[in-house]
């Protein structure tokens, strides 16, 4: 199956604009077993995902090694970014050592059963390693070798994005990016757009509060971050429904399904993402194959409205605007 395909950046590859996020099938959202990931892989590959995105961490490599059984038996090979850093204390800039680094990147190579990484990303590093050129020069050391065809940044904030596009062998800049979580579009976008910089965007239903599935009364498993992390207890709060309050973005998320209409409320935000100048891929998880296909009808759909759009902003001034910091 074909799904428009968007330039990454200069890297020279080719990506579907709806991607898949592989968190899930590591750990962090509940209990995937191994056929389910299989199968999840499998459905997102048949309906015409080019681009894969994991990181070292998910599952402790478990996602990486999942992908890899993955693509044994298939001729048609994605593209896969991969991320390096959440290994070391994710305040601890002084671990990005060029040992730490090829460390991480061997491993990730060794789980992938690659030679060279498709695109390795430094994932929401310390903001003191935007400003070491050591790091930098540890990339481009790996580039020259062979061990990764390219790298990025993903990142927490705008700020940190602005300063990774900075450095001449960028690549890529993973953000968040939803009808909830609007900044990246002032700055971010249109300064990684004139750099040939591309943009993967994360978090794009705001874990899953923009599917309209959820309501007041809906709980997680306790090894889901949607349940231990909801004020930031293990990682960046950002990275938890936005950073927005379950019960504020449960109701918002009513008004964004009215907005949509016919349209399934999941595809119809995914759309969103699509449509903003710059977006590269959006990358949503999933957990089963119908979530899979919910994700990827997002492609078919056409462009929001004007009046839909105008709607989703009114949206996010009344329900969103007063709980998102300042960073994001």
């Amino acid at each position: 199956m074909s799904m428009e395909q968007r330039p990454l950046g200069r890297t020279g590859a080719d990506v579907s604009v709806v991607g898949l996020g592989t968190w899930q099938l590591g750990g962090d959202w509940g209990d995937v077993d191994d056929d389910t990931a299989a199968d999840v892989l499998d459905a997102a590959l048949d309906a015409g995902v080019t681009l894969l995105d994991t990181a070292d961490v998910y599952g402790d490599g478990r996602s990486e090694e999942r992908i890899r059984r993955a693509l044994v038996a298939r001729s048609d090979r994605p593209f896969v970014a991969t991320k390096a850093g959440r290994r070391a204390d994710p305040f601890e800039a002084a671990q990005y050592t060029p040992e730490n680094l090829r460390a991480w990147v061997d491993r990730s190579r060794r789980n992938l059963g690659v030679e060279t990484l498709d695109l390795v990303q430094l994932h929401c590093p310390p903001p003191a390693t935007y400003e070491d050129d050591r790091v930098y020069d540890t990339l481009d050391t790996l580039l020259e070798e062979g061990a990764v065809a390219a790298y990025g940044v993903s990142v927490e904030t705008v700020a940190e994005g602005l300063r990774a596009i900075q450095r001449p062998n960028v690549q890529t800049v993973q953000v968040i990016l939803n009808i909830f979580r609007r900044k990246p579009l002032e700055e971010l976008l249109p300064a990684a757009r004139r750099a040939g910089v591309g943009i993967l965007a994360r978090v794009p239903l705001a874990s899953g509060l923009l599917t309209g599935k959820y309501d007041e009364s809906t709980t997680f498993a306790p090894d889901d971050h949607r349940s231990f992390n909801r004020h930031g207890e293990a990682f960046d709060v950002g990275e938890t429904f936005s950073g927005v309050p379950f019960e504020v973005g449960v109701a918002a998320a009513r008004e964004v399904a009215e907005i949509a209409g016919d349209a399934p409320t999941a595809a119809f935000a995914l759309r969103w993402v699509i449509d903003q100048p710059g977006v590269t891929t959006v990358i949503p998880g999933a957990r089963t194959v119908e979530q899979v296909r919910g994700n990827v009808a997002a492609a078919a759909l056409p462009p929001l409205t004007g009046a839909q759009l105008a709607d989703l902003e009114r949206v996010y001034d009344e329900r969103i605007r007063a709980h998102v910091h300042d960073r994001w």
